[in-house]
């Protein structure tokens, strides 16, 4: 059994969709599980559906979503014939789902409308997809993954039931019937059968978890890229493949914010010694990246850059030290809200942290923060990483930069600057 993954940029028009039917003619009847991404930017798009309908504009949200629904509709117009209908059908329950929501009134959290909202993109990406494919001669079965990943209701960054889960991709049958595979990445639900959501990018972490309980031979990372670069090629066009790397350096860059891998995905991997493959989708004839256990040598300096960063300055109210229980308690709020702190620094009597500015978490964590310490909250920073850093390639990139915190060791530097 291999597992493929094809993310959003892979399945965002006509034409790419039927790229992703010629890479899959290569491999039909092999066994094959097929995770897939919503399509395009429709991610995007369907969280501004669920900020207009959590803020009360259900008018609003319901126009938003037609734009959605719109743009697939298209999509299986042009892909599909002899399906189209049967399609459309499938399509329609999809919708329903969602525009049954944007009638009602917000009484849950904003994660909760979040999930039950955005999920849908992969449930049509994936059906528009799957009948495609099966009109070009590739037969396959699709899967609601919501009836195989149990996670629990921790909206917008599910934990996965692994037991359960087991349990029910056993009981699909898809080992004992091997066959090629359609389901959907990012996704999950509750034993309540609620939509939950795995973390932006979390299609990777989905495919890992296929891979893991499939006991796949490999798991292959379909990109627009022609592997593993050692930054952004949009942001610097000199950037370099990087052909193997090992697991731990990917847990490394996924921890420092490198958009090519989700961070929870090498587990499972690693746990099964499954070796994964970052490929392009737009040239597959390009050999790609490797990750395994293989140690990684002479590795050129990895650039990851994040925006929209805030520090939240935290200082002792009566100026005492920050010792070990409000630190503590510092950490129990990060618990709590499900915050994952991107770079500390402590000192005597303050302590900063540098967080992605998600707006409403932001908010709780200063004012539950503000019961032990004075907080102070400066928005719109850039977090620069650099892995196997020079002091050169350092200073290059600080040029006219307003620094505002500095950590380095042996192997990486992190700055946060203006």
């Amino acid at each position: 059994m291999k597992v493929f993954k094809f993310g959003g940029a892979s399945l965002n028009s006509v034409e790419r969709i039927k790229n992703v039917g010629s890479i899959l003619a290569n491999y039909n009847g092999q066994p094959l599980t097929v995770i897939m991404s919503a399509m395009g930017k429709t991610t995007n798009a369907l969280e501004k559906v669920a900020d207009a309908f959590y803020a009360g504009n259900n008018e609003e949200a319901l126009k938003l979503f037609q734009l959605v629904k719109q743009n697939h509709l298209t999509t299986a117009k042009y892909l599909l014939v002899t399906s189209y209908n049967q399609t459309l059908n499938d399509l329609t329950s999809f919708f329903t789902e969602v525009e049954w929501l944007l009638h009602d009134k917000a009484v849950q959290s904003y994660d909760y409308y979040y999930d039950q909202v955005v999920c849908i993109g992969e449930m049509l990406s994936s059906r528009i997809v799957s009948a495609y494919l099966n009109e070009s001669g590739i037969t396959n079965q699709w899967l609601d993954v919501r009836d195989l990943l149990r996670t629990d209701n921790n909206f917008r960054e599910a934990n996965i039931c692994w037991e359960e889960t087991k349990q029910n991709i056993s009981e699909a049958g898809i080992l004992e019937n091997p066959s090629i595979y359609i389901t959907q990445g990012f996704i999950g639900a509750t034993d309540q059968n609620e939509s939950t959501t795995l973390g932006r990018e979390g299609s990777d972490f989905t495919a890992a978890i296929f891979a893991n309980l499939l006991h796949a031979e490999n798991l292959t990372i379909w990109k627009d890229v022609e592997g593993i670069m050692s930054a952004d090629p949009k942001l610097f066009p000199s950037a370099t493949l990087i052909s193997e790397l090992s697991f731990m350096e990917v847990i490394e860059m996924a921890f420092y914010g490198a958009q090519v891998i989700h961070p929870k995905t090498i587990k499972p991997l690693q746990n099964k010694k499954i070796t994964l493959q970052v490929k392009s989708f737009l040239n597959p004839s390009l050999p790609g990246t490797t990750i395994s256990n293989k140690a990684s040598k002479n590795l050129p300096p990895v650039i990851v850059v994040k925006n929209k960063q805030i520090l939240v300055h935290l200082q002792s109210q009566d100026f005492s030290f920050v010792g070990e229980k409000p630190m503590s308690r510092l950490y129990q709020l990060f618990g709590e809200l499900n915050i994952k702190p991107n770079l500390i620094q402590t000192g005597a009597i303050n302590l900063q942290v540098c967080l992605d500015d998600w707006e409403e978490k932001i908010s709780q964590l200063a004012a539950m923060a503000s019961e032990i310490f004075d907080v102070q909250l400066e928005k719109d920073l850039t977090l620069l990483t650099i892995r196997h850093y020079t002091e050169d390639l350092l200073t290059q990139m600080l040029q006219q930069k307003d620094v505002v915190l500095i950590q380095k060791n042996r192997e990486t530097v992190l700055v946060l600057y203006r």
